[in-house]
């Protein structure tokens, strides 16, 4: 997964743009590769067991990544409007995915596919250096998700939540709200109480 940047880019253009400067050539070459799609609230934009072949820009509404167990459903991530998502080991392994991408809205997305992103990357230098970027943002992204669910309790963890993403409380259903923060609805109630 990706994680948001500090100033929220209007296109997916604009956002490759934010992260490194590109010339004219490279520029136009992107600019074609851009495709869009929209998705209705509780369409799957990427089904466990598929590749990912997409870098996706959320132009309008919101959606989640989760992972399905047999007896659990764990939301990973909320991306939002100006927001660049994707399941990245099924992304640069083109092996299929453990994790769904769902629409929690009514979504717009662009969206650059895998095999017309590598072209472009041998071809322009700047193009490359923006994937290299992203991938970087990515994991550092992934460190601290992975670090700060291991050492919060739910209380840190919601205030986080809000701290960083609690625009979206409004947006976000309780059950997802909670799965996201790895505790029970019962536990979230508790905490919200108390608020």
């Amino acid at each position: 997964m990706i994680s948001p940047i500090d100033s929220k880019p209007s296109d997916f253009f604009q956002f490759v743009e934010h992260h490194c400067r590109l010339d004219e050539k490279s520029g136009s070459a992107l600019h074609p590769i851009i495709r869009e799609q929209a998705y209705k609230k509780g369409d799957i934009l990427l089904e466990e067991g598929k590749i990912c072949n997409k870098i996706y820009f959320l132009n309008v509404g919101l959606v989640k990544t989760l992972l399905t167990t047999d007896s659990r459903e764990f939301t990973m991530r909320f991306f939002s409007e100006g927001n660049v998502f994707s399941v990245l080991d099924s992304f640069i392994q083109q092996k299929p995915s453990i994790y769904d991408i769902v629409a929690l809205e009514d979504s717009t997305v662009s969206y650059i596919l895998y095999d017309d992103l590598q072209t472009l990357c041998k071809e322009y230098h700047q193009i490359e250096t923006f994937y290299r970027k992203l991938l970087s943002m990515a994991v550092i992204e992934m460190m601290s998700r992975v670090s700060h669910s291991l050492e919060e309790t739910g209380i840190v963890a919601y205030n986080r939540f809000l701290k960083d993403q609690g625009h979206l409380l409004q947006r976000i259903s309780l059950a997802d709200l909670a799965s996201y923060l790895g505790i029970t609805q019962v536990s979230l109630s508790r905490i919200r109480r108390v608020k």
